[in-house]
């Protein structure tokens, strides 16, 4: 059985929406099997301007129907102390706003993007997905990271051989209180970067420093920008590390 068969059980369904390749797939198999859909995107300090762009950009090609719901993230403790739990109380304060305003517009079935490959041993995120009785189709149809590349490559979707791409809170260690000034500084150093052709990376903050974790192609722009990169990130960071590892990104 298809995921068509999850959109003939629950034919109105609301989908949270990112503007990533897992969940803009989604949104394209929502918009062919479901009778009636409409995407919600949640606007924090946690997602970087492109991302709301991306998302934008796919919903107006697929036709579909989004809002956006700002959240202050920053206002909640429990989130900002950045504890080994602060993606559950992150994903519970975002998809309790989406549930909240799906019901306003009749929908009783939120969805959102987990896949197959996605390994949730690890992601308090999901418990509160659980708990929070939000559908993931992808991964409850096995559909694997690959499976989304090729779906999102047929269809024409521009975000088809987007990296993945992590909230910026993700860069800051468990343990280190989140600020608006270091997601700003992450922000704009990420993106000053992508302006030199990198699109695999993480900037990871520690203690003012930078540590830079760079895919294959990105290691090789490195190695030929290293000047203009350091004095690009030297406004922002004490010191600035290369991560010896290679980023992966299926």
């Amino acid at each position: 059985m298809g995921i068509e068969v999850f959109f003939q059980a629950h034919k109105k369904v609301a989908v949270a929406f990112s503007g990533g390749v897992d969940s803009s797939v989604l949104l394209l198999l929502a918009k062919k099997h479901a009778q009636r859909i409409k995407a919600y995107y949640v606007r924090s300090s946690f997602q970087p301007e492109f991302e709301y762009r991306d998302a934008l950009a796919v919903a107006q090609l697929l036709g579909a129907e989004i809002e956006t719901i700002p959240a202050d993230v920053l206002s909640d403790a429990d989130i900002v102390k950045n504890s080994p739990e602060r993606c559950y109380y992150c994903k519970k304060r975002i998809f309790t706003s989406i549930k909240e305003a799906a019901a306003r517009d009749g929908f009783e079935t939120v969805i959102e993007g987990t896949n197959a490959s996605d390994d949730i041993s690890d992601r308090p995120g999901f418990r509160a997905l659980k708990e929070l009785e939000v559908f993931s189709p992808l991964r409850e149809y096995g559909y694997t990271k690959k499976d989304i590349r090729r779906i999102a490559c047929e269809n024409r979707l521009p975000v088809a051989d987007k990296p993945s791409y992590a909230c910026l809170a993700t860069r800051i260690p468990t343990g280190t209180g989140i600020t608006k000034q270091i997601l700003e500084i992450t922000e704009k150093s990420e993106q000053s970067l992508m302006k030199l052709g990198m699109r695999n990376l993480r900037i990871r903050y520690a203690d003012g420093d930078a540590r830079l974790e760079l895919g294959r192609n990105e290691t090789a722009i490195f190695n030929n920008n290293k000047d203009e990169i350091i004095r690009l990130l030297t406004p922002y960071y004490k010191n600035i590390y290369l991560d010896s590892r290679e980023r992966t990104d299926e």
